[in-house]
Order: C-alpha cells, then sequence, then structure tokens
C-alpha cells in the first residue's frame, strides 16, 4: 500500500497534534473549541440569554462540548443532524488523597477510570493532566507532559510463571504509580500541580487529575500507513467531527437543510450518567434552548426532533490477525478500508436498517467506502451513546466509527487514512 495521499496525511496530521495536546477531556474540549473559534463559532454561557440568529456557536461544560451551525432560513421546526462521540478514555486518575507510598518510595494513589488494559500502563512513562478547581469557582487546565511516574511491573525472576499464566494485576495493589524516593508529604501533589499550573496551592479546592502515556502519536509500518497514538477511542471522532462541523461552517452552512451539532459528551466509558454524559440532559436541552431562541414552541419541538438524525461515531474493532477466532466470521473490518457501520440486534448499538441506508447514502456522496462490523454470537457486545441518545430524546440514530487495534489500551492503532474518511463521511451526513 502506497502512503497516504497529502489531503489524508494534513488531516492525520492535525488529528495527531489534537491527540497530545488533549490529554484529558478538558483539554480535549478546550482544543476542539479553539478549532471552532477559528471558523467563526463563539463560546455561549449557560446562564445567559441566547438569541436565534444565524452562525456558529458551542457550549462548555466540564469535559463535553455541545456545538451547532444555524443556516440562514432556520426556522423553529428546522432538524437537526448531530454527531455524537465522547472525550473521555479508560486511565488512572488521581485519588482524593493522593499522597501515598511504602518502603521508602514515594506514590500517587490513583482509582481505575472505565474499562482499562490494566497491563498497558506498566512501564511507561506517564505524565498528569486534568483540570483544578480554585476556591472562587473558576478552573484552570494543568498539564505536565513530561515523564513524572511509572506503574512498574514485577521483574520475571520474582514471578517466574507470567510468560506462561500472564500478569495478574490487583487493582489496589499493583497500579499505584512511583513519582519519587523518600517521605511522603501531604500535600507534595497538590504543590506540585499548583506550580505547574501558576496558582497558590492554598487556592486550589479541588481537582480531577489522571496520568497519561507521554510517548506522541507517530506513524508506523512500513509505508507509513498505519497510526499508533493515545486515546484515539474516542478523540478520534471528536476531532473528525470537529473538522466536519468547521468544514461545513466556513463553507456558510449554503449546502445545509438541517442544523449540524457535534456532542461530545464525557464519562462514555463508566455508563454516561452524569450532567456532562450522553445520558444526560445537555444535549436536549441545548438543542431546546436554540429552537426556543428561534421563536420555536413545544410543536415545533416534536417535530423538530422527529426529522432529526444521529450518527453515533465511536471506534469499533478492527480484526485481529492474532485473535482472528474472537471476530465474527463473515465480517472481518480492516484499517483504511473506511469507517464501519456498527450493527447490534439487540440493541447494544442504534443501528437498523433505515439508519444504515442514510450512512451509505452519505458514504456515497463523500465518495468514502465503508465497511459492517457486527459482533461474534459468542462474546458480549460493547455498547456506545447511540442507544442512549436514541431513548433518551426519541432521535433516530445509527452507531459508526473508524477500526482500531488494542482498544481501551493506553496506546490504539488505526489506519492512517480512516480519520480522513471518516471525517468525509461525517460532513456529507451533516450536509445531507
Amino acid at each position: 500500500m502506497s502512503r497516504p495521499p497529502r489531503l489524508t496525511r494534513a488531516h492525520t496530521d492535525d488529528l495527531m497534534s489534537y491527540l497530545a495536546a488533549s490529554p484529558s477531556p478538558y483539554h480535549a474540549v478546550a482544543n476542539a473549541a479553539g478549532r471552532l473559534e477559528t471558523a467563526g463559532f463563539r463560546r455561549v454561557e449557560e446562564t445567559e440569554a441566547w438569541d436565534g440568529s444565524p452562525g456558529g456557536r458551542y457550549v462548555l461544560r466540564g469535559g463535553a462540548l455541545i456545538a451547532w451551525y444555524v443556516p440562514d432560513g432556520a426556522g423553529p421546526e428546522t432538524p437537526y443532524r448531530i454527531i455524537g462521540a465522547h472525550t473521555d478514555s479508560p486511565n488512572l486518575r488521581v485519588k482524593p488523597v493522593p499522597d501515598t507510598g511504602a518502603h521508602g518510595w514515594r506514590q500517587i494513589a490513583v482509582e481505575i477510570y472505565g474499562g482499562t488494559l490494566l497491563n498497558t500502563w506498566l512501564d511507561r512513562d506517564l505524565g498528569l493532566s486534568g483540570r483544578l478547581t480554585l476556591r472562587d469557582g473558576s478552573s484552570r487546565l494543568v498539564c505536565a507532559d513530561r515523564p513524572l511516574l511509572r506503574v512498574p511491573q514485577l521483574a520475571v525472576h520474582l514471578d517466574r510463571a507470567v510468560n506462561a499464566e500472564g500478569v495478574k494485576l490487583d487493582k489496589q495493589r499493583h497500579m499505584t504509580p512511583i513519582w519519587g524516593i523518600g517521605d511522603v508529604h501531604e500535600g507534595d501533589l497538590v504543590s506540585f500541580v499548583a506550580d505547574e499550573a501558576g496558582v497558590a496551592a492554598g487556592d486550589i479546592a479541588g481537582w480531577d487529575l489522571m496520568v497519561h502515556s507521554v510517548e506522541p502519536p507517530a506513524y508506523l509500518g512500513r509505508d507509513r500507513e498505519l497510526l499508533a497514538g493515545p486515546r484515539m477511542d474516542n478523540l478520534l471522532s471528536v476531532h473528525a467531527g470537529t473538522a466536519a462541523l468547521a468544514a461545513v461552517a466556513r463553507d456558510g452552512g449554503k449546502h445545509l437543510t438541517a442544523i449540524p451539532v457535534l456532542a461530545a459528551f464525557d464519562h462514555e466509558e463508566n455508563g454516561s450518567q452524569s450532567d456532562t454524559g450522553a445520558d444526560g440532559p445537555l444535549l436536549g436541552s441545548v438543542m431546546e434552548r436554540s429552537l426556543f431562541a428561534r421563536g420555536g414552541s413545544h410543536e415545533d419541538r416534536a417535530r423538530s426532533f422527529a426529522g432529526s438524525f444521529c450518527l453515533s461515531s465511536d471506534t469499533g474493532h478492527a480484526v485481529h490477525p492474532n485473535y482472528a477466532e474472537r471476530h465474527e466470521p463473515g465480517h472481518h473490518p480492516m484499517p483504511n478500508g473506511g469507517p464501519i457501520l456498527k450493527v447490534n440486534v439487540n440493541q447494544r448499538y442504534a443501528t437498523d436498517g433505515a439508519g444504515r441506508a442514510v450512512f451509505v447514502r452519505a458514504c456515497e456522496r463523500a465518495g468514502v467506502p465503508w465497511q459492517a462490523f457486527v459482533s461474534n454470537n459468542s462474546m458480549p457486545c460493547g455498547t456506545t451513546i447511540g442507544p442512549i441518545t436514541a431513548a433518551r430524546h426519541g432521535i433516530a440514530t445509527v452507531d459508526i466509527g473508524a477500526a482500531i487495534l488494542s482498544m481501551h489500551s493506553a496506546r490504539e492503532l488505526c489506519g492512517a487514512e480512516d480519520p480522513h474518511l471518516l471525517a468525509d463521511a461525517i460532513r456529507a451526513f451533516l450536509e445531507d
């Protein structure tokens, strides 16, 4: 396979920059917002009155972002075209009392977030990032993107059966990172992140901190046709949705018959039940307020939502060459084969035949190939924000995404062409 075309490479280069600059959900939405502002979007506050004039707007709440573009001529009954994604990834998150240690080692107490592949966090150089909340109610982002912590694996000499029986990790005892030697002092971590953020330690009232691998994204393979990097589940989709929405706005919305929306939620990896998750009220509230600001009624809301559609974009499983028997024999998605249509008749994914038609039409309009994914009947199927969005808002939804390997690892792998193909398909969907 030849190297990706120049246009694809430019998009993937930008994705790599976005991944590296977004080690936490809070950084991810801030960086997405910056890209949207460059395309003419402006932030609106939830506590202020909104107007219904044309143009691009976005709301930030914690690690979530909802952005939308109202084209000229949009009425209160105009439907929405939604691209849904999530900003969070499985990782290790700092506990409320973080300073700990044993036997002369200084350590940081962490809690396991989401369905993490624990062994992928072993023997990695880890940084620290997240959000600090100050006593005046304001917040600051913090990112120490350098080797600070490490979860050391036990040497083979002390675990002679490890290669035969595998690594067996206790989440409480074996996953505590080290970050120095010496006595443990209460307040060490808070003092450190305060210095990193340029604030006084006494001004910090709370924090949402997590570790991240400091190894940057990179092209991989003889022909550089693969991309290795962190948090592609699901910042790959957030980036693609942001790029597609920004492109629509730069075009002046002249091809739009619906209002395009990017909904980037937090907390998908642990069930989406939060004020910033897909099972919370944020998306519905934003769409309703935009509709009412355009003079709409509850009847207009019902008409608008009935005509709306959502693409839930999340990563899916590429066929694994070493474990092909774990996959459904007739459905083997490959990297660089285009976005995947995710199907589960038990509604772990929200796709049905009508949704498939919408997705296929978008891919055909964009000239993008696509693939189908369904789980092996003997393997439990994961789920996404798709069924949650469909059930909560009564909006027709289809699940799609990019095929990757090493899902939920500290470092995942996809085709270098797939991010651009996904963004093109999303843009065609928003404009259809």
